[in-house]
């Protein structure tokens, strides 16, 4: 992620791109359009190829052809034939299981031969089940592939979730660590791919006229959002295990929420961001158990519509449990301890099968002084909202108040919108483009760091223990296609306050 608005993005060093898992769902779905787009932009090394590491015998051709098939299906613009047949070229087969020692040593092999054609540096991409993330990191490192040596980089790619409660996460970070050099660890989420919440950084930093009011002194309280109009569907064996806290509060709404109120770095590069991340995610406060039941929903969603879709109840899901207490909903009251944020409330919510998708971080502002408009009923004022729109409409609004035409006067809210497509033609992408070209050019800024990692889950940890001891005392049901459980409307209006609603303000 470039601060350079004038020089031409960095072309990468020639590497092979490694991908364990290469044959499923994530590699087909992001991976490989995301790599056929950067090929297509011109953003991939001329000494470029790719390993699919895959569990059984596979032939190359056949992994090329599954890669282009898998292309076919899901690309997100145009194929061209000749630069997709120049990507596919370079792919090779390479069986190989953690359980197998034998068959990394042949992986070191291929990799070295590769090296032979000046193709040193190695992007190894986890695509797979974290619970095989430390069996393949053990026998890469025991192979020593991710050995940094004359003059090649090694880098690993480590996909959410990443852990599953603090204790895990702190194990895997020690695994991980165990092994390799934080630096070249790149825990990915595909979130921080989005241009929109890229910009966020840009939006508070660049411009001088939000910075000095982002604070207590002119900040009521912070939306952030992610709601979700898909159901469980096939996923249930993994979601029922998850849940909606695990499966988006530590990664994907921190993600938002640390770069809406992390500190300024003192530069624009990692070390620097990746810092004051971990910093403001430490400064969450740590809720006892009967605070974190006081401040937070979670509700599981029964039948009903959505659109022209028909939802069944999430317990009659395949694989789930037909008594689960799992929750398909969360909401949350957070607060961060240090001064920029002191008695500012942070409220969070997310959910699946709910009335629309929408991601979006909603900065409401302090209400003006209006004893001069008397004559104006307090309602009519509009509430001074500033919302960063993620999906599925990429742009930013501000909500404020202004004269109606006439000789007396009234007061109405109006709204100023700019969106990301009517100032900038990008094409279509996955979203996965900017992650994999910045782990290529060895640019983290946008990746996790350890301490992020266990700062979030550290402040999810109390929810989670409460939520278990209670059982299912406290699950609040929703229909399906409606915007989430009453019980979520009651946490933020007890604090005299509402939430946006999901179809529209």
């Amino acid at each position: 992620m470039s601060s350079d608005t004038t020089a031409k993005p960095k072309i990468p060093d020639p590497c092979c791109f490694v991908i364990f898992g290469v044959t499923g769902d994530l590699a087909h779905r992001l991976v490989t359009p995301a790599l056929y787009n950067l090929a297509e932009a011109g953003l991939l090394p001329d000494q470029f190829c790719v390993v699919g590491v895959t569990r059984t015998e596979m032939q190359s051709r056949s992994l090329r052809d599954d890669l282009l098939g898998a292309l076919q299906k899901f690309a997100t613009r145009p194929i061209d034939k000749d630069i997709a047949g120049k990507l596919f070229d370079c792919v090779t087969s390479v069986h190989a299981d953690p359980r197998d020692h034998g068959s990394f040593d042949r992986l070191k092999v291929h990799l070295e031969d590769i090296a032979k054609r000046g193709i040193r540096n190695v992007l190894f991409y986890m695509a797979v089940p974290p619970t095989a993330f430390k069996l393949i990191g053990e026998e890469l490192s025991r192979t020593g592939l991710l050995k940094e040596q004359n003059g090649g980089w090694r880098r690993l790619v480590v996909e959410k979730p990443f852990g599953t409660d603090l204790a895990s996460a702190q194990q895997l970070n020690h695994d991980l660590l165990r092994i390799t050099d934080e630096h070249q660890i790149y825990r990915i989420d595909h979130y921080l791919g989005k241009e929109t919440v890229q910009n966020i950084l840009v939006f508070r930093f660049a411009n001088g006229m939000f910075e000095p009011i982002w604070n207590r002194n002119h900040i009521d309280h912070v939306q952030i959002t992610v709601s979700e109009v898909i159901d469980v569907g096939s996923r249930g064996s993994f979601y029922d295990a998850t849940g909606a806290m695990r499966d988006m509060v530590p990664n994907h709404l921190f993600q938002l929420l640390s770069l809406v109120t992390m500190e300024p770095p003192s530069r624009f590069d990692a070390h620097s961001v990746r810092s004051e991340k971990g910093e403001v995610l430490s400064a969450i406060q740590i809720q006892s158990p009967e605070e974190a039941l006081h401040n937070s929903v979670r509700g599981q969603y029964v039948a009903g519509r959505s659109g022209d879709r028909q939802i069944a109840d999430y317990r009659s899901t395949p694989d789930v449990d037909p008594a689960s207490i799992t929750e398909t909903y969360a909401a949350m009251k957070l607060t961060i301890d240090n001064w920029r944020w002191a008695g500012v409330p942070f409220y969070l919510r997310t959910g699946k099968a709910l009335t629309t998708k929408r991601t979006e971080v909603a900065i409401r502002f302090k209400q003006a002084p209006f004893a001069m408009f008397r004559a104006t009923e307090v309602e009519r004022l509009s509430q001074n909202y500033l919302v960063i729109g993620i999906e599925p409409t990429e742009g930013i609004t501000l909500q404020f108040n202004t004269k109606v035409p006439g000789p007396t006067v009234a007061i109405d809210g109006v709204e100023m919108r700019f969106k990301y497509k009517d100032y900038f033609k990008a094409a279509p992408s996955t979203g996965y483009e900017t992650l994999i070209y910045d782990c290529m050019i060895g640019d983290n800024i946008l990746f996790q760091r350890a301490d992020s990692v266990e700062a979030g889950w550290q402040a999810v940890q109390p929810f989670l223990d409460a939520w278990q001891q209670a059982g299912g005392d406290g699950l609040a049901l929703y229909r399906a296609g409606t915007d989430g459980p009453r019980e979520a409307h009651g946490l933020i209006e007890r604090d005299g306050r509402r939430w946006r609603r999901l179809n529209g303000e």
